[in-house]
C-alpha cells in the first residue's frame, strides 16, 4: 500500500513563501505522476500542479508563475515551493498519486496545513 507523508505546511504572511514535501514509500516512484491538491473550507478540492516522470508539468492558472513543482527520484519525494503567497491559498494541501496530469489517483496523503495571513 502506498504511503503519502507532506510536511512543510504552517502559518505564513501574505507575500512570503513555503515549500511543501511529500514523501512517497512502497512504490515505484519513477514511474508514476505525482501532484498536489488544495481544499479550502467550504470548498472542493482542486489540483494545484502536477508532475510526469519525466518532468513536464501541469498548473492551475491560479498559481502559474508563483509555485513550482518538482521531484527527487532518488528520495521518492515531490515538492511544492510556493512563492508570492496569497491569503486565498489557505487549504489544506495533500499530495496525490495520479493517474495522469489532470486525473487523480487514489491514493492520497494526510495532507498539510497552509495558512497565509497577516
Amino acid at each position: 500500500q502506498v504511503q503519502l507523508v507532506e510536511s512543510g505546511g504552517g502559518l505564513v504572511q501574505p507575500g512570503r513563501s513555503l515549500r511543501l514535501s511529500c514523501v512517497a514509500s512502497r512504490m515505484m516512484f519513477s514511474i508514476n505522476v505525482m501532484g498536489w491538491y488544495r481544499q479550502a473550507p467550504g470548498k472542493q478540492r482542486e489540483l494545484v500542479a502536477a508532475i510526469s516522470t519525466g518532468g513536464t508539468t501541469n498548473y492551475a492558472d491560479s498559481v502559474k508563475g508563483r509555485f513550482t513543482i518538482s521531484r527527487d527520484s532518488t528520495k521518492r519525494t515531490v515538492y511544492l515551493q510556493m512563492n508570492s503567497l496569497k491569503p486565498e491559498g489557505t487549504a489544506v494541501y495533500y499530495c496525490n498519486v495520479m493517474q495522469s496530469l489532470k486525473v487523480p489517483g487514489r491514493s492520497w496523503g494526510q495532507g498539510t496545513q497552509v495558512t497565509v495571513s497577516a
